[in-house]
């Protein structure tokens, strides 16, 4: 751990402020720099909505894979078929399905809904999209081990109490899954802000990320202002851990089961 992450940032870190000489400039520039401020803001608001759009899709399946005990199997599979492909190959299918002839412009070509392909690919929803499907899983599996862990004797106590579907869940389900949503929407949201791959291939060159950014600094060897980016990136997700981690109830999601 030490070797393999801790003197990487450190050496990270260090780099951006004695690089060539000892100095702050670096990170007091970064508030006059309006590429940067751009990419700052696209990459956290395309996180959030990410986030948003997993929470949404995959508070259902998780509920769906917890009440539906024959086809459990079946679902965690479909849940966990992602893992086994790479992010690469998966970026790469959604660029194939956006294109302008791919299946979804062809899709709505049949339906009527278009009278010509419409640009998909290379924009902010295309991103959205592809991310949304590959984070999906960190969104599901806490949820629906927060779901598990609730007693089924509160919810046929609520039905026998006259509470209607609607009411048991809202009063009873969904504030007993509140930590699993945290911890869910805390892990995506983590991973969706360091994204690469994805945002590289299906967003296109104009709508950059602060990877994509640390990347093509890389690439010009740009060593200091690269370091820089990067920590602060590290530093952002180390301010919403510490935030999350007040929230009462996020560490409860990721404690196993016993039941």
């Amino acid at each position: 751990m030490l070797v393999f992450y801790a003197l990487p940032v450190l050496a990270m870190l260090l780099r951006s402020l004695n690089d060539p000489t000892w100095t702050l400039g670096h990170y007091t520039a970064l508030f006059e720099d309006v590429v940067f401020a751009r990419t700052f803001w696209t990459t956290f608001s395309t996180s959030i909505t990410v986030t948003m759009g997993c929470l949404v899709l995959g508070y259902p399946v998780a509920l769906g894979l917890v009440r539906a005990k024959r086809l459990a199997p079946l679902i965690l599979v479909v849940i966990l078929l992602p893992f086994w492909t790479s992010v690469l190959v998966r970026s790469y299918a959604w660029m194939v399905l956006l294109g302008r002839h791919g299946l979804v412009n062809d899709a709505l070509l049949a339906l009527g809904v278009i009278d010509r392909p419409i640009r998909i690919l290379n924009t902010p929803v295309a991103t959205q999209i592809a991310m949304i499907h590959i984070l999906l899983p960190y969104m599901i599996l806490p949820i629906a081990n927060a779901l598990r862990q609730i007693d089924p004797s509160l919810i046929r106590a609520a039905s026998g109490l006259g509470s209607t579907p609607w009411m048991t869940f809202r009063q009873v389900i969904l504030p007993l899954s509140m930590s699993g949503v945290l911890a869910g929407t805390l892990l995506t949201f983590v991973l969706a802000l360091g994204f690469y791959i994805t945002p590289a291939m299906v967003g296109g060159p104009r709508e950059i990320t602060l990877s994509m950014l640390i990347a093509q600094q890389v690439e010009h060897l740009n060593w200091a202002y690269a370091a820089t980016l990067s920590a602060v990136l590290l530093a952002t997700a180390l301010a919403v851990l510490a935030v999350a981690r007040r929230l009462p109830g996020v560490g409860n999601a990721f404690r196993m089961s016993v039941r």
